[in-house]
């Protein structure tokens, strides 16, 4: 594929098969939460990378990388944006009946609990 067969390439809409139930239906919950400046849910975004699921407890692992550390403005946009998605992220799944939530960055760190 050429380099303008990337920028043509469509996102993936449904959840790959062999994945568990539990986490298939983690990852639907999960395309509720729309990323407030481009407005597409995370998942066909892209920032989510990883999902685990334990009976009512639920990891969310997400790829959040800011792409213009030297700007302050942008920085603090950039925050902003992520406080709205990780509170949505726990809203939508508190509403699905889980019970503890955690989501994590690209580095593992723990960005959020509920």
């Amino acid at each position: 594929m050429g380099l303008s067969g990337i920028f043509s390439r469509k996102p993936k809409k449904g959840v790959r098969e062999d994945l568990p139930a539990e986490v298939k239906r983690v990852v639907e919950v999960l395309r509720r939460v729309k990323g407030p400046e481009a407005g597409l849910n995370i998942v066909d975004e892209g920032l989510v990378y990883g999902i685990t699921v334990e009976g009512k407890e639920a990891d969310v692992f997400l790829l959040m990388a800011r792409s213009t550390p030297k700007c302050h403005f942008c920085q603090m946009i950039a925050i902003n944006v992520q406080r709205k998605i990780l509170g949505d992220i726990i809203k939508v799944l508190r509403e699905e009946g889980f019970n503890k939530i955690k989501v994590y960055n690209e580095l593992g760190l723990l960005m959020e609990e509920g």
